[in-house]
This record gives structure tokens, sequence and C-alpha cells, in this order.
């Protein structure tokens, strides 16, 4: 009975008309494959980019992406009135180290051994030209770091008795600590000196140097932590402050606490992410992990007893969430396009394989076979081409990258197994229903009115789903954490892109009709020929939103790249400031001077401009306090630098008497032009700024308050140039030698930038996709032309019977493809732009750029020339391969038989 109930297959008349039209059927197998590579292999690179891009950003935040737990020492009062000393301070870090692993349970894998650390408090050291500060450390990871000791000896404990109680009040309790060979050096101290310190409040305090070290292994992680143990750290303390270290033990760690107050003295445990191990999802429950624990860590009613945790981990990964949400974004927004051309080609290939196959399903049909059964035989064809071809594309991606996003094989795969059957089934269906074309015209018109009013239906259909999709992308974005699905926000450009087509495709017959009408009123036969070829050639649907389609996604996919590289120069820019930044130390300003004289002698320099730049100064605007980046530079020379690179001008500041003049920038609208805000300098009365204009962001801060230092310095405010702006070829060169400072090249910035794990994969995306686009948009051409070329060739080879000669013909066969080419070589890369204008703001691109808002659209010229070109070409290689194919053909045959 089930045999009976399911449709008979004749299976040689499948394997027949599989090695009949065995071309067609493995270039639609081909394109399957082709787009299962990389609709199945770029999601998965994108998780594992995502991966390279939290280990990255550990890396890089250093110690602000460390798991950090403090507590607080025992009491340690006395029964004398006094402060007893500990001699086991270093076992109450071991303990706190061993509850931590504990309360961290399974999550201490993804975590570094831990680095144990108590440090003192800051110290001034007195004398010297230089601000200095002074801070005592004891660091230990799984044990004390190994150090050879050059001089001197290790710290010993300064009390003849181990638990010693010492009075509150007396002489400051002496303190041995070990001094790194480096830091030696530069105080001009050694072992048994004391070095002279006093505290924050003017208190002074005994320092002495048991000895000078130097670290077995620099690269030891316990060193990490307090690396201005080994080397001294300018700017560690505030602008200008170079900060040294003194090394603790664990013997001599007791004597520190009895030095300071008891809260002077941390008590820390430091987890560093190992950054080798680290995923997203698992870099986020740690976090998570971490955060609640420092919810429900708190203070106890003992000292010591509760952990405090602390971790700016999430913040990092915050950032990094942002930006692997955008990549996901546009991932899907070009594999959207690159499918939604699939489509349409593979529904093209199916049309032209039923136009191939109407004689044989027609003949079928008149023999008896039924619509289901011919449907049946061609599902199964379509079902194990596709089947096959999906595997083998499935098998590429999975050796590309370790695995296969199914999900978005599904378009392709369901189009290539329907259309074939699909497109067979309605040819053999109209090729032989008895159904007449009603005599009556206004049937006839009422018949055809249906079919138009059904057509603008689907096409309205569509233009709404783009507008919708349009909307859903500006309103919330693409990104996967904006709650609901990213699907309809990312088609949005594939959606406008046919939508863009529809309309061409509505308004090419109106211009193919008008130039046949002014062809019928030339002398000249071959326009004629060739107009009439091109009217009648506009009427196919498929070909136009194909090709459109695909010249205006590759543009946007170009179009998108070229943006991203822009954006990441101009981003470079702006957080250099020049080609080359010089951080200087604090130096003499007449030492200032004679290395910009220098720099700017040097070979290939076009500006040196010195400045002073604060990156957090305090201003008050409106009666409240911000922190802003504060930027004093001759406004002038700083003028002409911009004005020789592509950075927008800067407005000149004028000189007045009264409030000082200064230009602001606020990426968030918190500073205007006409602002007033009071600049508080030290040890003098505040000085009042007033906003004349605005500027462009210098700096990656979003405030920037940037004034004249002729202007400030006559104001009360001196100017110390601590930066160098230097431009030209060789301003890299020129910075780089300059000793002591800190440098910046711009074009390093840029490289690095370009080179992270998500920016570099996000624009071989881009190209990938815009190849991939333009591919099967030229396939998609050469379809179209084969599908009428066995009638456009009879035409032309009758027409030759009366007198047309070849390259005649060949110029009417070209007049017939030049229609459909050109409407993709220019209405494609004009659409294509205006999606780009459209939906490239909500992507987030300044996420990647490192620009404070979106960056700038690009239009890559030397690409839409490309697209243009690229179907344009097309035509005569197509007419020439058809004239090839073509020149064999006898004209009796043509004229017996009917058929080219």
């Amino acid at each position: 009975m089930i045999r009976r109930l399911l449709p008979a297959v004749h299976w040689p008349s499948v394997r027949g008309r599989a090695r009949a039209d065995a071309g067609p059927l493995t270039l639609a197998a081909v394109v399957v494959a082709a787009v299962t590579v990389l609709a199945g292999s770029v999601p998965v690179l994108l998780t594992k980019t995502a991966d390279q891009a939290v280990r990255q950003a550990v890396r890089t935040a250093g110690e602000q992406a460390d798991v950090q737990v403090r507590s607080d020492w025992e009491y340690d009062d006395g029964v004398s009135g006094g402060r007893v000393r500990d001699p086991r301070s270093a076992e109450e870090l071991d303990s706190l180290r061993d509850r931590a692993l504990d309360q961290l349970g399974p999550l201490r894998d993804q975590l570094a051994p831990p680095i144990e650390f108590a440090g003192g408090p800051y110290l001034k050291i007195l004398g010297g030209s230089e601000p200095r500060s002074f801070r005592l450390a004891y660091v230990a990871g799984t044990s004390e770091p190994a150090v050879t000791w050059i001089s001197g000896a290790a710290p010993r404990s300064s009390a003849e008795q181990p638990d010693s109680e010492v009075p509150y009040t007396g002489d400051p309790w002496p303190v041995q600590a070990g001094i790194s060979e480096t830091a030696a050096a530069r105080l001009g101290i050694g072992p048994g000196d004391r070095l002279q310190t006093e505290d924050v409040d003017g208190n002074p305090c005994d320092v002495r140097v048991s000895g000078v070290f130097r670290p077995v292994d620099r690269d030891d992680l316990a060193w990490q932590v307090a690396p201005w143990l080994l080397d001294p750290q300018p700017g560690a303390d505030g602008p200008g402050i170079t900060r040294f270290g003194g090394l603790l033990v664990a013997e001599s760690l007791p004597d520190a606490r009895l030095a300071f107050d008891i809260d002077d003295v941390s008590l820390t445990v430091r987890f560093r992410p190992d950054a080798s191990v680290l995923t997203l999802d698992s870099a986020e429950r740690l976090a998570a992990a971490v955060l609640t624990l420092k919810a429900t860590s708190g203070s106890s009613a003992g000292r010591g007893g509760a952990a405090q945790w602390t971790t700016q981990l999430d913040r990092v990964l915050r950032d990094v969430r942002e930006r692997v949400d955008a990549a996901q974004a546009q991932a899907s927004v070009l594999l959207s396009a690159v499918l939604l051309v699939t489509v349409l080609i593979l529904l093209l290939a199916a049309q032209l394989l039923a136009g191939r196959r109407a004689a044989a399903l027609t003949v079928a049909r008149q023999r008896g076979t039924s619509i289901v059964a011919l449907g049946t035989e061609l599902l199964l064809e379509s079902v194990v081409l596709t089947v096959a071809a999906t595997v083998v594309g499935a098998l590429i991606a999975w050796a590309v990258a370790g695995g296969v996003a199914w999900g978005w094989l599904l378009p392709a795969g369901v189009s290539a197994v329907l259309a074939g059957p699909g497109f067979g089934m309605v040819t053999a269906y109209r090729a032989t229903r008895d159904k007449r074309s009603p005599a009556n015209r206004s049937a006839r018109r009422w018949a055809e009115r249906t079919g138009a009013l059904r057509r603008l239906t689907a096409e309205l259909a569509v233009a709404a789903a783009a507008a919708i999709a349009v909307t859903v992308l500006h309103q919330r974005g693409a990104s996967p954490s904006a709650g609901g699905t990213v699907l309809l926000p990312a088609s949005a450009p594939a959606l406008g892109a046919l939508t863009g087509a529809l309309l061409l495709l509505r308004l090419l017959p109106v211009t193919t009709g008008l130039a046949l009408r002014q062809a019928l009123k030339s002398t000249r036969p071959l326009a004629v020929f060739g107009a009439a070829r091109a009217a009648f050639a506009a009427r196919r649907v498929l070909p136009v939103l194909a090709l459109v389609s695909s010249a205006a996604l590759a543009t946007f996919a170009l179009t998108l790249s070229g943006t991203v590289g822009a954006g990441l120069a101009d981003g470079a820019w702006r957080s250099v400031g020049a080609d080359a930044r010089i951080d200087l130390p604090d130096q003499p300003a007449m030492t200032t001077a004679a290395l910009i004289e220098r720099v700017a002698a040097a070979p290939g320099v076009r500006h040196a401009v010195a400045a002073e730049v604060t990156t957090a100064t305090p201003v008050v605007v409106g009666g409240a306090s911000r922190q802003v980046r504060l930027i004093v530079v001759d406004s002038a020379a700083y003028r002409v630098l911009l004005a020789g690179s592509a950075r927008p001008p800067l407005p000149a500041l004028p000189a007045t008497a009264g409030p000082v003049p200064v230009l602001v920038h606020s990426s968030e609208g918190t500073l205007r032009a006409g602002d007033t805000m009071d600049l508080k300098a030290e040890g003098a009365p505040a000085v009042t700024l007033t906003a004349v204009a605005t500027t462009d962001a210098i700096g990656d801060t979003g405030d920037v308050v940037l004034a004249d230092a002729a202007t400030l310095t006559a104001a009360g405010v001196p100017m110390v140039p601590n930066t160098i702006w230097v431009t030209g070829p060789g301003a890299a060169a020129a910075a780089e030698t300059t000793a002591g400072a800190n440098v910046v090249a711009r074009t390093d910035v840029l490289r690095e930038r370009r080179d992270a794990p998500l920016v570099a994969g996000l624009i071989r995306l881009a190209w990938a996709s815009a190849f991939t686009l333009l591919a099967l948009g030229l396939l998609g051409f050469a379809l179209d032309a084969a599908a009428g070329a066995p009638e456009r060739w009879q035409t032309l080879s009758r027409l030759r019977t009366l007198g047309l000669r070849t390259r005649e013909a060949r110029r009417v066969a070209a007049g017939e493809l030049l229609p459909l080419a050109l409407v993709a070589a220019l209405g494609g890369p004009v659409l294509g732009v205006l999606l780009a204008v459209l939906t490239l703001g909500p992507l987030g691109l300044r996420l990647f750029t490192g620009q404070p808002g979106d960056p700038a659209l690009l239009l890559p010229w030397a690409g839409v020339v490309v697209v243009a070109a690229a179907f344009l070409v097309m035509v005569v290689a197509v007419v020439r391969v058809e004239a090839a194919v073509r020149r064999r053909n006898r004209l009796s045959e043509v004229l017996r038989v009917g058929g080219a």
C-alpha cells in the first residue's frame, strides 16, 4: 500500500538527465561547496579569534586584569601597651593565599600561580635635584624570587627578640631592605647606608640598605607585581616623580609592619589570569565568580578574618565583549550578503537548467509521467548533489576552522535542494497544461492585472522587510548581546540591495524601451536589432536581481574594509598626536629646547612641537569638578604642524586680557564653546579659562582642553614640556635617537591595531566577501548569457542570411547583453555606497579603529572601478566565447532545424 502511495521513480531518466546536464549541475555543486566553506568556517574562526582577542586584552591590560584579594593584619597590641612584632607575617600571607584558592575552587585553573604582596606606604627621598619616592615591598610566588647579592646581604631582623614589643611612641623603628643594582647606581648608596626618607606627613623613617641584589630571573611572575623593585619607574607616583623600591624578605617584613601604622602596609594576594588557557567564556565565568566573591565578601568582627576581592577584569572583558559583538555583527552582515547572492545565483542556475530540460520534461509528461513523479526524480537528483557538495565544503571548513557552523549552511542548502525541482515542475506544467488564454479582452486584462498585483505585493513585502531591518539595526544594532535575533538587523544591507535591485528592475524595461524607440527612428539597422534584443532581455527578473545585488554588496564590503582602514589610520594619529611622540622625563627647560632643535634638524623631520600633556587635570565647570586632558602648547606652531597633515585645522586662539581662551573637545558634549572653567594651579590662585571654540579630539580621552603656552604662562601657570610631537617621514627615526625617553611611533600603533585578531579577521572577511560576491555576480552574468544564447544566436544566424556580417552580429549580441552589464556596473556600486551610508554607523566600527566616534566613510575608488569594469569586460568575453562556439554551425542547419 505504501509503495502505491509513493510516486514511481524512473531511474534511467534520472541518470540520463544527470549525465546530459553534468556541466550545470557541477557548477551548482561548486557554488554550494564554496559558500559552505565560507559560511561554515567564518563563525567558527570568529569564535577562536574572540578567544585570541581575550588573551591579547588580558596581556595588554597587565595588572588591571589581575584578581586581587586583600585582608587586614591581625591587631598587634601587646600587654604592655605597645605593638608586638609578629615573626609570622609571611605566614599570614600564605594563609590568605590558601583561603583565596579555596574560594576560587575550579576557577583557579584559569589563573597563573598566586603572587603574595605586602607593600609599604609612599615615602619621599630627601635631597637630590629630582622628585623621588620610595616604597618597601615583599613579594613571593610559590617562594620568594631568587636573587644574587652582589654586595652586602639579605635583610635581617632589626629586633633582638623575634616577638619584641615596641612602644607606640619613640624613635622610628629601623627596617632593613635590599635594593637593586640599578637603584643603587642611581641613588649612589650601598650596603650599610641609611636612606633619608619621610612619609607624607613629614615624619622621618629609618630605612637601612642591607645589600645590593641582582635578580636571577627578571621574568619571574613575582617581579611583575612590583617592577620598581628592579628598575626605577618614572611617573609611578605622579608626573615627574621616579619611584625606587626596597626589597623585603620574610625576616624583615615584621619590621616593616612596626615601622608604619598597622593599615599602611598592605596584605594582598594577586592572581593574574593565565592568558594561554583563557577563552571568552571562561574569562567571563571567572570575572562573574570574582564579582560574586567581591559582593559577598566584607569585613568581619575581627581583623584578618575577611578577604576582600577586587578586580577590573570585568571591565577589560566588557570592552573585549563589545568588540567581539561588533565583529559578530559585521560578520553576520557580510555572510548574509553572500548568502543572498548565492541563493539568487542558485535560482538562476536552476532556471537555466530547467530551460535546457524543457523538451525532455515535456516529453516525459506527454508519456504519462505525473508532475509529482517528475518532482520526486528532480528532488532526488538535487538532494544527492547538494549533500555531496555540502559534505565536501564542510570537510574543507572543518580542516580550515576546526568546526562547522551548520546553521549558516541552511539558506544555500535549501535553495540548492528546492530550486531545481521547483523550476523543473513549473516548466513541465506550463508546457503540458490545457489551460488556454481567454479570448475575452477584459478577462486577459484582469489576469494581467492580477499577476502585476501579485508581483507588486511581493516587491512591497521585500521593501517593508528592508525598512524594518534598517530601523531595527539603527535602534539596537546587530550585536548578539542586544537581545533578540540578529538575523533581521544583520540582513539589512542584503535586503536593501535586493530592494534597490527591484527598483532598478522596474526602471530597466523603461530605459530599454526608450532606447528602442529612439533606435527605430534611426537609419542604422544594427542599433535597431541591438535595442530590440536588449528590450527583450530586460524582462528577465533573476539576472537583474542577482547582478545588481552582487555588485552592490561587493561595493559595500569594500567600503567597509576601506572605512576600517582609514579609521585605523585616523585613530593611530589621534592616539599619538603626530607621526611620532616623545614622552620626556623631568628635565630642565633648556635641555628640552636643545632636544627640540636637534630633533627638528634631523633628516626627514618637518615639524617638532613641544607640549605639556596632563591626562587627568581637575577643572571646575559649572560648579562641578571634572577631569580633563589638558594640553598646553604653542598654538601657532601646533597649527602649522596640523596644516601639514590630513588632520582638521586648529582654530586660532585670540589674545585677550581677560580669561585665558582655550579650545575644547568633548565626546559626550559636556564641554562646549562658551563654557567657563577654573583651573587650579599648585601654589597659585585658580586661573579662569574660557572655551572660545571646539577642536578635534587629541588623544584617547573624552574631554580635552587646549591652551596656548604663552597665554597660560602669562596667567601664572608656566608650561613644563613633557611631550614632543614630530611629523615627517623621518620622525620615528629621529625620535628613536632620544635617550631616556619613551618614543611612540604612529606606524607602530597602526600596525599593532591592524594586526589585532578581531581587526585583521574583519578586514580579511570583508575582502573575501567582496571577492566572492563579485565572482558570483560574474557567474550569474555568464549563466544568464548561456540561458539566452540559443535564442540569441538563432536570431543572429537568420539575420546573417539577410546580409548581417559576423562582426556586426557580435555587436548586436553585445548590445543585448550591455544593458544588464551597465545596470550592474553603474547601479550596483551606487546602491552599495548608499547601503554603507545607511548601515555602517550602527555596526560599531569605532570599537576597532580606536576613534571617539564612528569613522568617516571612505569610498574605495579602485575597488569600485574594478567591480564596474568586471561586468563590462564580461560582455566582451561572453560575446567572443559564444561567437567561437557558434562559428562551426552551418547556416543551412540553422535554417533547416531552427536552432543555433
